[in-house]
C-alpha cells in the first residue's frame, strides 16, 4: 500500500499539469496511467518506421503561456513552429485564400475575392482581441454562471458581445462582418472543429472563439507545431512534474475510487493494489470518473442523472498517412510550397461544410467531408525520412454512432471517400500516399476512455461551458464527494490541449487540502 496527500487518475496533460502544480507547491502526489506512457491524447507515435505521427491532437498553440513559464516547459524540450500560411484553401475554380499571422498579408489575399472583405478583415481581428481579452482572463480561474458572466461586464457593448458568443450560429456572425463565402469558409471551420455542428447551429460562435485563443511566441489567435510532435509537450510536462517531485506510475490502471463515509481515500488498481491519498484528481471524463470509478450510491440520483446527459458525441476521425511526396494543387501549383507548411482545409463554402453536417447528424459518414490536414514534416524534418513525408487530417463528420456499419468495418470505405475529396483538389494524392491509418470515435474511446470519441471530453457549446461543465451545481472542479476533483477536460474551460483545466483544479486542491482529514 502506498500513500500520497494527492493521487491523480490518468496521464494526459490534464493530469500532469495538475501533478505538476501541486509537486511545485510541496504536495505528495502520483499520478497513475492506464497505459505505458503518458500523454492521453497528446502523443506522437511511429506506426511506420522512420514516420512520427500526432495519432490524436495535432495542432500547438491553445496551451495556456502562464503554464508554459510557471512549469518552465521550455527547459524541459517544449518547443513551437508557427504556421505559415495560418490557412490554406483551394476552391474547385481553380482559386485559392491563404491566411497569415500577418494582417496587411492575409488582406491583399482577401482582396481577390473581396475589396470590401480586405477592408473589413483588420476590424474584425480587433473584433476577437476586445472579445479575448474578457474571455481569456477568464480561463484560468474557476468557472462563472454565464449570467455572472454578463453581470460582470455591464454595458451594451458587452451584452452584445455576450448575445453574438454564446446565443448565435458562426454563419449570423461571419455574415455581418464579410460578403466573400471563400472567406466565411476559412473562418467556419473553426467554429465546428470536433463538434457535431454546422456553421448555422446557434451556439457556434463561442466554439469559434474557444479556437481563437492559441498563443505562440506571443502572437495572438494563432496555430503551430509542437517541434518533435505532440507528444514532446506531454513529455516536457512529465519531466517538470519529476523535476518538481511528482511520482508518475504507468502500466497503473484505476480500477474505483475509494470512497468511505462520502470521502475519496484513495484509489484502487486493477492489479488491486490500494493507494491511500487525502484527495483524488480524475484527468477522465466526468462519464467514467462519476458512473464507471465510483460506487454508485456515492452521489446523489440526480448528480448521476445529469452526469448521464453530458453531450458527447463524437464527431471526427483522424487519417494519418505517410507520403512519398506533396500533394499537388492546382490553385498553387508551386511544390513544395509555403501552403504545404501550414494548415490546409478543403472546405470550399459554408454550405459545404453545412451539407456535410446533414450527413453526420444523422448518423451517416459525410459522403464529401471537411478535411482540416497538416504536413508538419515540411517545417519540421525531424517527423520524417527526408524526401518523404506525414500527413495528419482532421476529419468531419465522423459520428460515433455510424449507421451505415460499424467503425471497424468502415475503415477502407471512409479512406476511399478521403481521398476521392482530397483528389478533388490535389490529384495527386493517391500517388503520394503509401500507407494510411484511421483512427475513428470508437478508437478514441477504446484507447484515450473518451465517451462517445468525444475530442474535448463533452461538447463546449454554450450549454456545456463555464458554470454549466460538467453539470450545473458541480462545476468548480469539485464533487460531491469530498476529496475528489475533475482536473480534465470535462471541467471548465474544457477541451484543446489548454492545460487549463488541470491549472484550476490545482488550485482548488491546495486551497482545500489543510482542511482535508488525514
Amino acid at each position: 500500500m502506498a500513500d500520497f496527500d494527492v493521487a491523480i487518475v490518468g496521464g494526459g496533460h490534464n493530469g500532469l499539469v495538475t501533478a505538476a502544480y501541486l509537486a511545485k507547491a510541496g504536495t505528495r502526489v502520483v499520478v497513475l496511467e492506464r497505459r505505458a506512457f503518458v500523454g492521453g491524447a497528446a502523443i506522437t507515435e511511429e506506426p511506420w518506421p522512420g514516420y512520427r505521427v500526432n495519432t490524436f491532437s495535432y495542432v500547438a498553440g491553445l496551451l495556456r503561456p502562464e503554464i508554459v513559464a510557471d512549469l518552465e516547459l521550455a527547459r524541459f524540450g517544449y518547443e513551437t513552429i508557427l504556421f505559415e500560411p495560418q490557412a490554406f484553401c483551394p476552391f474547385p475554380d481553380g482559386r485559392s485564400l491563404s491566411l497569415y499571422s500577418d494582417t496587411q498579408r492575409s488582406q491583399k489575399e482577401i482582396a481577390k475575392f473581396s475589396a470590401r472583405d480586405a477592408r473589413a478583415y483588420p476590424k474584425y481581428e480587433e473584433y476577437w482581441d476586445g472579445v479575448l481579452a474578457l474571455i481569456q482572463p477568464l480561463l484560468l480561474a474557476p468557472p462563472a454562471s454565464l449570467g455572472e458572466l454578463a453581470a460582470a461586464f455591464p454595458g451594451p457593448e458587452v451584452e452584445a458581445l455576450v448575445r453574438n458568443l454564446f446565443l448565435r450560429s458562426a454563419q449570423d456572425l461571419l455574415d455581418e462582418w464579410f460578403e466573400s463565402d471563400e472567406l466565411k469558409a476559412v473562418l467556419a471551420t473553426n467554429a465546428v472543429i470536433g463538434e457535431m455542428v454546422g456553421p448555422r447551429t446557434p451556439g457556434t460562435a463561442y466554439v469559434l472563439a474557444h479556437h481563437n485563443i492559441g498563443t505562440i511566441d506571443g502572437r495572438r489567435r494563432v496555430w503551430g507545431f509542437a517541434k518533435g510532435g505532440m507528444g514532446r509537450i506531454t513529455e516536457a510536462m512529465a519531466a517538470a512534474a519529476h523535476h518538481f517531485g511528482a511520482r508518475i506510475w504507468t502500466s497503473a490502471s484505476v480500477r474505483a475510487v475509494n470512497v468511505r463515509d462520502g470521502v475519496a481515500t484513495g484509489v484502487t488498481l486493477e492489479n488491486g493494489e490500494f493507494i491511500e491519498s487525502r484527495a483524488v484528481a480524475s484527468s477522465v471524463d466526468a462519464q467514467h470518473t462519476y458512473l464507471e470509478l465510483l460506487p454508485r450510491d456515492a452521489v446523489p440520483p440526480e448528480v448521476v442523472r445529469d452526469v448521464q446527459r453530458i453531450r458527447s458525441r463524437g464527431a471526427a476521425l483522424k487519417f494519418n498517412a505517410r507520403l512519398d511526396g506533396l500533394p499537388k494543387f492546382p490553385a498553387a501549383p508551386k511544390t513544395p510550397g509555403p501552403h504545404h507548411a501550414g494548415a490546409i482545409e478543403i472546405c470550399p463554402s459554408t454550405e459545404y461544410l453545412e451539407r456535410a453536417f446533414d450527413d453526420g447528424k444523422y448518423g451517416r459518414f459525410s459522403s464529401r467531408p471537411f478535411l482540416d490536414c497538416e504536413i508538419q514534416s515540411v517545417a519540421d524534418r525531424s517527423m520524417a525520412p527526408k524526401g518523404h513525408h506525414v500527413m495528419t487530417c482532421f476529419v468531419q463528420y465522423a459520428p460515433y454512432d455510424l449507421q451505415e456499419s460499424s467503425w471497424d468495418d468502415f475503415k477502407p470505405e471512409a479512406a476511399e471517400r478521403i481521398l476521392d475529396t482530397y483528389a478533388e483538389f490535389a490529384p495527386n494524392i493517391r500517388k503520394v500516399v503509401k500507407e494510411w491509418q484511421i483512427v475513428s470515435p470508437l478508437d478514441i474511446e477504446r484507447t484515450l476512455g473518451m465517451t462517445g470519441g468525444n475530442i474535448f471530453q463533452g461538447s463546449i457549446t454554450p450549454d456545456q461551458i463555464f458554470g454549466y461543465r460538467p453539470i450545473v451545481g458541480w462545476a468548480r472542479y469539485r464533487t460531491p464527494v469530498q476529496g475528489l476533483y475533475l482536473c480534465g477536460s470535462a471541467a471548465h474551460p474544457g477541451g484543446g490541449v489548454t492545460g487549463a483545466p488541470g491549472h484550476n483544479a490545482a488550485q482548488a486542491i491546495l486551497e482545500d487540502l489543510p482542511s482535508l482529514p488525514r
